[in-house]
This record gives C-alpha cells, sequence and structure tokens, in this order.
C-alpha cells in the first residue's frame, strides 16, 4: 500500500504537496475507510483550477516511466513543469509498504519521459541512487542482491529501477518486484471523459464492445437498476454485422447515442469495475459529475466494499460530507498551497454527530 506520497514543482504546484496515508486518527465509525492502519478510502475537494485533476497526474507520473501501460490521457502531461518555479525538474517521493517491508521511490524528472534523477531506499538502507546529468551513482549495495547487472547507464528515458526489475529474478529483489507490480495496477479514469485512463492496462481496446461478453450486459442492466435507472438493454446487429447496445424500447435506442451524462458516467465506472480486477490503487476524477446526491452516496458505499485497493475520489459534492459516509481524516482540502484533512484543517475536535458540510461551507477549514 502507498504509505506517504510528496511532490514539487510538477503543473500548478510550486510548492511541496504531501499525501501522508498514515495519518489515521482515532475515530470508531467508518473504519471500512482504514486499512492496515493506512487511510484506504478519501475524498479530495477544492474549488476550481486548484489542482484537484493534477494531483492524480502527479501521482500517476510515476505510472509512465516503469510501466509499459498505456496513457490514453497522455497529452494531460503537457506544461508538465510550474511556471513559477525556476528548478529545472519535479521531484517525487512515493513510500509504499509491502508485508513487512518499506520502500521508498524517489526521483526528478524534466518532463514526462526523461529522469534526471532516481534513488531507491528499502527499510532504511539506501539500496542505489543514479543521477542521469552527472552520472554520479552508488549502486554498492544493490550488488549485493544481483552483483551479476551491467549497471553502465546512458539513457534518461530507461529507469534504473524497472532495468533492474526487468533483468533480474524475482527473490533476488522482491521489495523492488513487489513496488513494480503494485505501480503496474495502479488506475485512473474521468468518467466524464470517455474512456481516458492512465496506468493499469487491460491489454484491450474494447470499451463499447466488451459489454457483449459473457455475462456483462445483463451485468450491466442490473447494476443501472441497483443504482435507480430502470431500463432494460439489449444487443442488436447493425446492417454491418457488429453489435450494438440499445436500450430495449418498443423503439429501440441507441445507447451511446442517446444515453444520459451520469448514465455513461456509470458505464465507465461499471467498465472499469469490471476490467480492472487485480487494481491496487483507483483515482476517480470528478467522480460524481454527473451525478444525483443519492447516486453518489451509493457509488462511495460500493467502493467502501472493495477493500483491496487504495481510492481517491474528487468531488464538489459537498453532501457526501459526512460522518454517516466517511470520517474527518478521510476527507482532504487542497489548494494550490496544500492538501490538509479536515481532522488537521481545523483546531476544532471533530466528532462524530458534527455537520461536516455545514462547517466546511462556513469556512471552519479555510485556515
Amino acid at each position: 500500500m502507498l504509505k506517504r506520497f510528496e511532490f514539487v514543482n510538477f503543473k500548478n504546484f510550486s510548492n511541496p504537496i504531501i499525501l501522508d496515508f498514515t495519518d489515521v486518527r482515532e475515530y470508531q465509525f467508518n473504519k471500512c475507510c482504514i486499512k492496515n492502519n493506512l487511510l484506504n478510502k478519501i475524498i479530495v475537494y477544492g474549488k476550481n483550477a486548484v489542482g484537484k485533476t493534477n494531483l492524480g497526474l502527479a501521482l500517476f507520473d510515476i505510472t509512465t516511466h516503469l510501466t509499459n501501460n498505456s496513457v490514453v490521457s497522455f497529452f494531460l502531461y503537457n506544461d508538465y513543469l510550474n511556471a513559477d518555479n525556476a528548478a529545472k525538474y519535479a521531484e517525487f517521493h512515493y513510500d509504499f509498504k509491502f508485508g513487512n517491508s518499506e520502500v521508498s521511490y524517489i526521483y526528478r524528472k524534466s518532463n514526462t519521459s526523461e529522469l534526471s534523477y532516481e534513488e531507491v531506499i528499502v527499510d532504511g538502507e539506501q539500496i542505489f541512487s543514479y543521477d542521469f546529468i552527472t552520472k554520479e551513482s552508488n549502486f554498492n549495495n544493490l550488488k549485493k542482491y544481483v552483483p551479476y547487472l551491467n549497471f553502465e547507464f546512458r539513457d534518461t528515458n530507461l529507469s534504473v529501477l524497472r532495468y533492474i526489475v526487468n533483468n533480474s529474478k524475482a527473490e533476488d529483489v522482491l521489495p523492488l518486484k513487489e513496488l513494480v507490480r503494485f505501480i503496474s495496477k495502479m488506475l485512473w479514469f474521468q468518467t466524464i471523459s470517455q474512456n481516458y485512463h492512465i496506468g493499469y492496462n487491460p491489454n484491450r481496446d474494447d470499451y463499447y464492445e466488451f459489454i457483449f461478453e459473457n455475462d456483462n450486459l445483463k451485468e450491466f442492466e442490473e447494476f443501472l437498476n441497483k443504482y435507480g435507472i430502470h431500463e432494460s438493454l439489449i444487443a442488436k446487429v447493425d446492417p454491418a454485422g457488429e453489435k450494438v447496445l440499445y436500450f430495449n424500447k418498443k423503439r429501440p435506442l441507441r445507447f451511446f447515442k442517446t444515453v444520459s451524462s451520469g448514465t455513461r458516467a456509470l458505464y465507465a465506472t461499471f467498465y472499469w469495475m469490471k476490467i480492472a480486477k487485480e487494481v491496487s490503487f483507483l483515482f476517480i476524477d470528478e467522480f460524481d459529475a454527473f451525478y444525483h446526491v443519492e447516486l453518489s452516496e451509493a457509488i462511495v458505499k460500493m467502493l467502501e466494499e472493495q477493500q483491496s485497493f487504495q481510492t481517491i475520489l474528487t468531488s464538489h459534492n459537498t453532501n457526501l460530507l459526512s460522518n454517516r459516509i466517511m470520517r474527518p481524516d478521510c476527507y482532504f482540502i487542497l489548494t494550490p498551497e496544500k492538501l490538509v484533512s479536515f481532522a488537521n484543517a481545523t483546531n476544532r475536535e471533530l466528532r462524530e454527530g458534527h455537520n461536516l458540510e455545514k462547517l466546511y461551507i462556513s469556512g471552519e477549514f479555510d485556515g
């Protein structure tokens, strides 16, 4: 699991932004939001243009050089460095926990594809560091694990960590293998932008066609019915011989041509929850942009039941700000200067009976 994440000089963030998953309070309610004493379910709030989408892009920047996974929304990484910061690189620091091992991964990049520095620390011991600019390196501890590897690097597009994992036996560098495996199963997507996604690669390009496989059509219809959309669906074959999804009416309507934005967003959620079976970390940007308040809450509850992966949602929906749904240490406020949980954004001792929405709207957490 991800324990802590920090980055600086990326897109609109000139100052360091820190997300500490270990900052768990002793609330005795909604414990489903916590796993292994780490934050497991989070909702991030913030005004327009503060960088909620960019927060997700920063978290998932790691996937762009450690995996082969496609970045369908690659254009979102344009204007990589902060325009107000003179530094020539953005820096990212991830702390992970895998079983009894803790792994820290630090790197710097000047754009999406070019690394300028990379470092890995396992259980407090530096395994390696490498500066792609000066060519200075420290592979002494790494050579204890994989003495046969060639440590002469020249390509700034080649991650040292990725090179090590791809050319070593799993048992020799197990914590590093676990790190890359976790990264390869991270998923970012938007429900409002068709099939834009980052990270997890399902090795398939059938966003519209997968619905006709197995019992997916029946399950999707049941999924819609469960969340208040009482429609019947049917597959029909068009003149070109291809299956097309329809609303089953007296005069059938093509699903993707007539569907509402909210139902289209539900389709995206259903697709990824079906396809990404082994997801390790999920980030859904503006997850409920087209949802009714009751549907938003239902989706949050559904994700809370999924304990196998960490989840971050971004939203403007203040109706979700309730201790009945989550808890103060799992609600966060983002500004261009910092990311802070509700529990840390006030001197007030927040309790289960507090109305978080009312406090938020009144400006209680603005300080």
